[in-house]
């Protein structure tokens, strides 16, 4: 019984302790270990694309490249994959990914916003994000220096439409 109490003070003094230690220095190691095992999550996208789009290969190859594992299934009738996972004709693009928990990443959204998003909190009604139709210089979309603006916009269950990001500049999307 009294190695029990001692056990569980010890425990309770180490528990004050490091959390009196984060309050104080909110850089300490503790978040920092939190973020590499964060970090050290693997992503899985599986892709679902037409055989023959050269761009859905592209943008297959930058999502690799940022380190998430992709698994490609070539449909003959996208419509059918976009109707699935309830991504309205405005929102559209040319290829869909999903997440192992089901989150719908469509089009062109770069790898940066999707490990981003993954990592928040989202709304019961988010199914995911999107980049409708396929805007000039996205990732997958390159065409030599030229670079159109647009937005990475949040889908959602009730079309309840907002912006994500909107990235104005080429660089931002690494």
């Amino acid at each position: 019984m009294r190695l029990t109490y001692i056990t569980t003070a010890l425990s309770v003094m180490l528990a004050v302790s490091i959390s009196v230690k984060s309050m104080k220095n909110p850089h300490s190691v503790l978040p920092v270990q939190e973020a590499i095992e964060k970090d050290k999550t693997e992503i899985e996208l599986t892709v679902y694309k037409s055989k023959n789009c050269g761009c859905c290969k592209k943008w297959i190859e930058h999502i690799n490249e940022s380190g998430i594992k992709t698994k490609a299934i070539d449909v003959a009738d996208m419509g059918l994959i976009k109707a699935q996972y309830q991504i309205k004709p405005n929102m559209r693009s040319c290829h869909s990914a999903v997440s192992a928990d089901g989150y719908v990443f469509e089009g062109h959204v770069p790898a940066k916003y999707i490990k981003q998003f993954l990592a928040e909190q989202h709304p019961q009604k988010t199914i995911g994000l999107t980049v409708p139709a396929m805007p000039v210089g996205t990732p997958g979309m390159e065409m030599g220096n030229r670079f159109h603006k647009y937005n990475i916009e949040v889908l959602t269950q009730d079309s309840q439409q907002h912006t994500y990001k909107h990235i104005s500049k080429y660089a931002v999307q690494f």
